[in-house]
């Protein structure tokens, strides 16, 4: 059986780069011109979309799928639009510039920086069928070819989208509709084999938890395969001794409108100074959320992501702190780095955190729930990048899905 999905992998990521050069060398207008015809495709489709859907969330909410994730599985109507709005603001986002001046060279010549499209990129997520219209959609507005595999879970939902919306869309525009391939496969070793195919799909972008993320990436590693991976999240508040106890009700609602995404509030930093003036109206957020805290002495973790856990979903870890530097020391050394935030009238404050927390992101009166590639950048993410290395880092968009090229010219050409 291992065999037959590694070909069926095989099957896709060759199909993918077959079909590359045509979305390579898609004009701008073509590709916008996709990406308007998905959004319009999406909104025609909707019934055989959501239809699709109903049946996924039913056969899961059957086998016993956690509230959390039967949300995250769930397109509604308003989910619905928005994704159809959101592929209407990729098209009309401004393609990356293809060449970049860098400098002249002496025997009259010029340097220039090329950015070119990786060829075919694999994508590993799970019960989120939104995500196959985000990511293929930034492939397409970035020129790669893509193999998606998604959970069994969604992949219903993910064929008709592929099937009824994305194909024809590029289709209609002159693209190859084999740029986008879907892996037909629910067996688990679908994403092993993804990974394992350097010559055909190079990169590959990870989603889901911790756990079989880090192991998708390290099996990647020893195929030679890179990986974006978003292992792991749990968005992090400190209330600071100079906070506003109203602004931090709010910031809590806030940072707990859905529980099962990774950029929500998951662990709380209290000053002790302020403990009993804030804590009323931090317990008021959390019951108007139906959330729970886990008060110390802790049976966990202090890091613990609660979004993963489909038991104890609806839960926040709350713990105090001495100071501010006692905060930044547990937000940096146990949690993912994925983001914190600060809640003080102090700008002095306010920058010494800024300065010390060495995660993806960072907040001054702000949810942690705005880490989202959609809300802070204006254009759907493929997922959210931790790495602390030298390359794409937060939420990772069309605009970072390139190689880089050095190309020296003579000068006036």
């Amino acid at each position: 059986m291992a065999d037959v999905v590694a070909k069926a992998v095989e099957e896709c990521a060759r199909a993918a780069k077959r079909a590359a050069p045509s979305l390579a060398t898609a004009t701008d207008a073509s590709i916008d011109a996709a990406l308007t015809a998905m959004a319009d495709r999406l909104l025609a489709q909707r019934d055989a979309v959501l239809a699709a859907n109903e049946e996924d969330v039913a056969r899961s909410r059957a086998d016993g799928m956690s509230a959390g994730l039967l949300d995250r599985l769930t397109i509604t109507e308003e989910r619905l639009t928005g994704m159809a709005e959101q592929l209407r603001l990729l098209a009309g986002s401004p393609h990356p510039e293809r060449s970049i001046p860098v400098s002249t060279l002496d025997g009259g010549l010029r340097l220039v920086e090329r950015r070119r499209p990786v060829g075919v990129i694999g994508a590993n997520y799970e019960a989120r069928p939104n995500v196959t219209v985000d990511v293929a959609s930034q492939l397409v507005k970035s020129r790669n070819a893509g193999v998606l595999r998604t959970g069994s879970a969604a992949l219903g939902s993910a064929q008709r989208l592929l099937e009824t919306v994305i194909a024809p869309a590029l289709a209609d525009a002159g693209i190859d509709a084999d740029v986008v391939q879907l892996v037909p496969r629910v067996e688990r070793e679908a994403a092993a084999a993804l990974v394992r195919l350097p010559d055909l799909v190079p990169l590959v972008i990870l989603r889901g938890s911790g756990e079989s993320t880090r192991a998708l990436a390290m099996e990647a590693a020893t195929h030679g395969v890179r990986t974006l991976a978003h292992a792991d999240g749990g968005g992090v508040l400190y209330v600071d001794e100079a906070a506003d106890p109203d602004k931090v009700r709010s910031l809590v609602l806030a940072s707990l409108d859905r529980l099962g995404v990774c950029n929500r509030l998951n662990l709380l930093l209290i000053h002790s100074a302020v403990h009993d003036a804030v804590w009323p109206g931090v317990s008021e957020a959390l019951a108007e959320r139906g959330v729970r805290a886990s008060l110390p002495p802790h049976e966990h973790p202090i890091g613990y992501e609660w979004a993963l856990d489909s038991d104890r979903e609806a839960t926040v870890t709350v713990a105090q702190v001495g100071d501010l530097d006692e905060a930044v020391r547990i937000a940096n050394e146990h949690t993912s780095g994925l983001a914190a935030g600060i809640a003080t009238e102090s700008a002095g404050a306010a920058e010494s955190f800024f300065d010390a927390y060495q995660g993806t992101g960072v907040f001054w009166n702000a949810p942690t729930r705005l880490l989202d590639g959609f809300k802070l950048l204006g254009v759907p993410e493929t997922g959210i990048n931790l790495d602390k290395v030298p390359g794409p880092r937060g939420p990772v968009t069309y605009t970072d899905l390139y190689v880089r090229q050095y190309a020296v010219l003579p000068e006036g050409r």
